[in-house]
C-alpha cells in the first residue's frame, strides 16, 4: 500500500501478477522492415520511434525493448496503427486503467530486470520477468486518478523539455 493516496481511498490494493491484467507478445517485424517515409510509427528497441509502411497492431498497447541497452529504459504508450519490432515486447487487452499499468510498469521494470539478473548488463528479457512480475492494483477510480495525474506530469515535462531546447537554440544563435 503506498503512502500517499488520493483523498476519500483506502481499499487495499489487489496483488496480481502482469499477466494477470493484459495479454503479452512480441513484434514481428525486422530493423529492415524500416521505411524512414513510412506511414506507421514503427517501435524499435530505443526511444526513438521509426517509420514502417504495414503495421503490426491496431489499438492501444504498452511497449518495452526486449533486448539491447534499451531494456528496462524503453517504454513507450502507443495508439492507433503501429509496427512492432520481433524484439519488443507489447502488452495489450488490458483489464485495468492502461496509464495506471504504463508508469507502475515503467517504474519498476528495470530494478526486475536487473535483479533477474547474474550480469550487470541484460542482454535480453525472458517473457516470465514481465508475465510474472508482482502487480498491485487499486479499484477503478483510484487508477484512473493515478494514471490521469502522471499523464499530465509526463506532459509538462516534454512541454518544458521542448522550451529548454528552443531557449538553449536560441541562445546559441545569439551567441554566434
Amino acid at each position: 500500500m503506498p503512502t500517499l493516496r488520493f483523498p476519500g481511498f483506502t481499499d487495499e490494493w489487489q496483488k496480481l501478477t502482469i499477466k494477470d491484467m493484459c495479454d503479452i507478445s512480441t513484434g514481428n517485424k525486422n530493423t529492415q522492415d524500416k521505411d524512414d517515409n513510412g506511414i506507421y510509427p514503427f517501435y524499435v528497441r530505443s526511444q526513438k520511434v521509426a517509420k514502417i509502411n504495414v503495421y503490426t497492431y491496431e489499438g492501444d498497447a504498452i511497449l518495452t525493448a526486449g533486448d539491447g541497452v534499451g531494456v528496462g529504459k524503453v517504454f513507450h504508450l502507443a495508439s492507433g496503427k503501429f509496427g512492432v519490432h520481433q524484439r519488443v515486447y507489447m502488452l495489450t487487452g488490458f483489464k485495468c486503467n492502461k496509464n495506471f499499468l504504463f508508469y507502475y510498469f515503467a517504474s519498476r521494470f528495470y530494478d526486475r530486470v536487473k535483479r533477474m539478473s547474474a550480469k550487470n548488463s541484460v542482454d535480453s528479457v525472458r517473457m516470465e520477468m514481465i508475465s510474472e512480475m508482482p502487480f498491485s492494483l487499486p479499484v477503478e477510480l483510484e487508477q484512473a486518478k493515478i494514471g490521469q495525474i502522471l499523464s499530465l506530469i509526463d506532459e509538462r515535462i516534454a512541454l518544458q523539455s521542448k522550451l529548454i531546447d528552443c531557449s538553449k537554440s536560441l541562445m546559441d544563435g545569439i551567441i554566434d
